[in-house]
């Protein structure tokens, strides 16, 4: 009996340590706004381009994760951008029957207004940062000589007011699995890092390249757009040469906002697109 025992115990321990390898995820596209037919994010005038701002939605494993907030088209910075189509981001969920309270997780790829702005509308969502990017963006920005053209001071206090509220996990590293299934990978060396994601799904690894990959021609030349100053090109390239190593297909790797990507996957719904 104690031999049958210590069997049957064995089988369960196999069974829960596949369980905890196979976790797969579905990846889903949300756009809230458009930039139409803009030529600046390419090296050539006369290529055109469709830049959408969307967020992600990992869902899988009782999870429904966020790669990234959004903004509001309210807040004053962000009328710079000369957008079309402009929607709350929390409201893009309801296209896939998910309530904003639903939202279990969000992971900050950067601290820039389109990533940032909307955390304070998720309400039970844990937000997940580089404890580097976090100290800089809250301390050493803002400081002598810090880098915060491109920071917005209100974001700043909303982040360190979330946090206060124990909603901010701060991690550290490369190629950390900070939820099971998905790993992190800092991106080009600038005072603060845009993260990627790498995300196994049904057809394999899947890189979410944000802000390091803002369109398919940057992948497609391996470079930077560069309508975008940054601080470290090699960096960037680096980066879009690594995703490629983790990826069987690179289809799966996904830039940050390309408007043609809603002609290459699955419509689920209008503005809504199952990455896969």
């Amino acid at each position: 009996m104690k031999k049958l025992s210590l069997v049957l115990l064995g089988l369960v321990i196999s069974c829960l340590a596949i369980s905890q390898t196979s976790t797969q995820y579905e990846v889903y596209a949300l756009k809230y706004s458009s930039i139409m037919n803009d030529s600046t994010y390419t090296a050539h005038e006369k290529d055109s381009v469709s830049v959408d701002f969307m967020i992600w939605l990992i869902k899988g494993n009782g999870k429904y994760i966020l790669m990234d907030a959004g903004y509001l088209y309210s807040v004053e910075s962000a009328k710079n951008f000369d957008v079309i189509d402009d929607l709350r981001p929390d409201s893009t969920l309801q296209k896939l029957m998910l309530k904003r309270e639903e939202v279990t997780d969000i992971i900050l790829s950067y601290q820039h207004l389109d990533h940032i702005s909307s955390i304070d509308l998720f309400p039970n969502a844990q937000v997940w940062v580089q404890k580097d990017d976090y100290n800089y963006f809250t301390t050493t920005a803002w400081q002598k000589g810090g880098v915060n053209g491109e920071f917005n001071r209100k974001e700043v206090k909303k982040l360190v007011d979330v946090h206060g509220a124990g909603r901010v996990t701060l991690f550290e590293g490369y190629n950390k699995e900070i939820i099971q299934g998905l790993k992190m990978f800092p991106g080009s060396r600038k005072p603060s890092l845009p993260q990627y994601a790498l995300v196994k799904t049904s057809v394999g690894n899947m890189a979410l390249a944000s802000d390091n990959i803002w369109i398919y021609y940057n992948s497609d030349f391996v470079t930077p757009a560069p309508a975008f100053r940054t601080f470290d090109a090699n960096g960037y390239i680096k980066a879009m040469q690594k995703m490629q190593t983790l990826v069987n297909d690179e289809k799966l790797i996904v830039p940050g906002y390309e408007g043609s990507a809603f002609t290459k996957f699955p419509i689920i719904t209008e503005g809504v697109i199952r990455v896969k």
